[in-house]
């Protein structure tokens, strides 16, 4: 099987979102991946479930303050960094690495006081990639490294 290298950080698109050279970070101590938004709302429309956010926040240089709505979507339990475990929307969209499209899960978040408005968990990670700590901007440089894992 052949797995890209990707390094800690890196920019993605999220076409779906409208939305370019977005910074991730790498996150294997994460399993699911986030992204950062602003007024998450659920609400009932046609006697269906839907949620509502827009992502980034005004101070991000990428933000378009444009609102998405999505009716499918899950509630996920989540244990954050200081251990504490809340329930999170998730989301299904793609994410654009290395000129690849890929469909990932995406939990709906307030990353205000974080660097990086994305984290890429090890759900995504697993079987596309191996990460070098060393490396940065790997997919946005077009620097594809790939490698074929024995066995």
């Amino acid at each position: 099987m052949e797995r890209m290298i990707i390094g800690r950080k890196d920019k993605a698109d999220f076409k779906q979102l409208e939305l370019d050279g977005v910074d991730v970070k790498i996150d294997s101590g994460a399993y699911t991946s986030s992204f950062h938004c602003h007024q998450i709302e659920r609400f009932v429309k046609n006697d269906r479930e839907w949620v509502k956010c827009r992502f980034l926040d005004p101070l991000h240089p990428s933000y378009h303050e444009k609102e998405f709505f999505f009716e499918m979507f899950r509630i996920r339990r989540v244990k954050s960094s200081n251990g504490q475990v809340e329930e999170r929307i998730s989301i299904q969209t793609v994410i654009t690495l290395f000129k690849n499209n890929y469909p990932i899960e995406l939990t709906l978040t307030e990353r205000t006081d974080m660097k990086y408005p994305v984290l890429l968990g090890r759900k995504f990670l697993s079987k596309k990639f191996f990460i070098d700590t060393s490396r940065v901007n790997l997919s946005y440089k077009g620097e594809m490294i790939r490698v074929k894992r024995a066995g």
